[in-house]
């Protein structure tokens, strides 16, 4: 294992200490647990590595990540974790932390685990506009579209109802919807949510089974199409004032928006209303990721500020946010656009007592923090 530690300049831990009481009681302790770091043997142009995307699998003991660099890395959960996890962070390079490599013709803008698959097909997105399952197992591709007219697909999703059905969106300002089974994966419904075929840059499906599928669209708006009859969208929410980049449902009855904006929205899914504005992170041009923990009701996104920001969906400003870094020599450590964004994010589905937040960087990095829930003080 190659050592990075004199390539990665930590935060101070009384800069961490400021940054985590920056909007009063926090009910989490958050750690920095290990990076994985591109910058081993880079002689610049690190921007070429950007994470656009971070997945874990179904079983949450693989993850995937794709970006600019025209690859899929896939790593074992266990081995971006420190043998003590009461160490220092463990610091690895993606050489050695990853479990295997797949190249990619185009860049890619996002990944998903099919459902049912035991995370064995992992769809990608890309840049020329094309959509591709991989047989993971035979590291192979197994299913390839293109019905987005060579046009960039932003996002890709399964339907948890029917686990094969896949959806894309794409600059042409179309949703498509496709089905394997049908002879060269037909689309089997397609809608431009915005009249003047703004692009749509996220697809979610209900993950919790329902028949709602949430669509961000550079118009502003985000909005849910019954996928029973994707004719005309049944909620609208409308409140972002520039593109929404994402849409993730938190439970069955609530999403959060992400928009260029510079903020987060939380709407309810029976009548579209506005609940809560979540504000603090930088976010004006570029996709940042947005990911939420269902299980503990935690908001991430990146920040082209170069911090990971989380939020408590119950309150409006960020609980805790931790800076990137400056990474490798050429680092200066000056201002923000220098020293890059935090590109990506990912939540674990896992336990409710402690959690785990994967983020990656403009730079390549990745960064895994661990987070436990304090104790409850009682008073007497």
């Amino acid at each position: 294992m190659k050592n990075v530690s004199s390539q990665f300049n930590f935060p101070t831990q009384e800069a961490n200490e400021k940054e985590r009481s920056s909007s009063g009681t926090c009910e989490w302790d958050f750690n920095l647990s290990t990076v994985v770091s591109s910058s081993v043997g880079s002689t610049g142009g690190a921007v070429s590595n950007t994470i656009g995307v971070i997945e874990f699998d179904p079983s949450n003991a693989v993850v995937a990540t794709g970006g600019i660099a025209r690859k899929i890395r896939v790593y074992s959960f266990n081995s971006l974790l420190p043998s003590d996890r009461f160490s220092q962070a463990n610091l690895l390079d993606h050489v050695t932390a990853c479990a295997y490599t797949l190249c990619t013709p185009a860049k890619l803008s996002s990944l998903r685990w099919r459902p049912g698959s035991d995370g064995r097909v992992l769809c990608s997105g890309d840049y020329d506009g094309v959509v591709t399952e991989y047989d993971l197992e035979t590291r192979l591709p197994i299913f390839e579209r293109d019905e987005h007219g060579g046009r960039r697909v932003w996002s890709v999703d399964y339907s948890h109802s029917d686990p094969v059905l896949g959806a894309s969106g794409s600059d042409d300002g179309t949703l498509q919807m496709w089905d394997p089974r049908c002879d060269g994966g037909e689309c089997v419904a397609s809608v431009q949510p915005s009249e003047a075929r703004n692009p749509v840059c996220c697809v979610e499906f209900d993950p919790f089974g329902g028949a709602l599928v949430a669509v961000g669209c550079a118009d502003r708006r985000a909005y849910g199409y019954d996928v029973r009859k994707m004719v005309d969208p049944v909620l609208v929410f409308d409140g972002h004032r520039k593109t929404v980049t994402y849409v993730r449902f938190i439970d069955g009855c609530t999403v959060v928006t992400a928009g260029t904006d510079g903020c987060l929205k939380l709407w309810d899914t029976e009548d579209s209303r506005e609940i809560r504005t979540y504000k603090g992170h930088t976010n004006n041009r570029s996709f940042v990721g947005l990911s939420v923990w269902r299980n503990g009701g935690l908001i991430g996104c990146g920040s082209e500020d170069n911090r990971v920001y989380v939020y408590d969906k119950r309150w409006g400003e960020p609980i805790w946010l931790h800076g990137f870094g400056a990474v490798g020599e050429g680092s200066s450590g000056g201002c923000d656009e220098e020293l890059g964004f935090v590109s990506s994010v990912c939540w674990r589905q896992v336990d409710e007592e402690q959690c785990t937040l994967i983020a990656g960087g403009s730079d390549g990095d990745l960064q895994v923090f661990l987070g436990r829930r304090k104790p409850l003080m009682l008073d007497y």
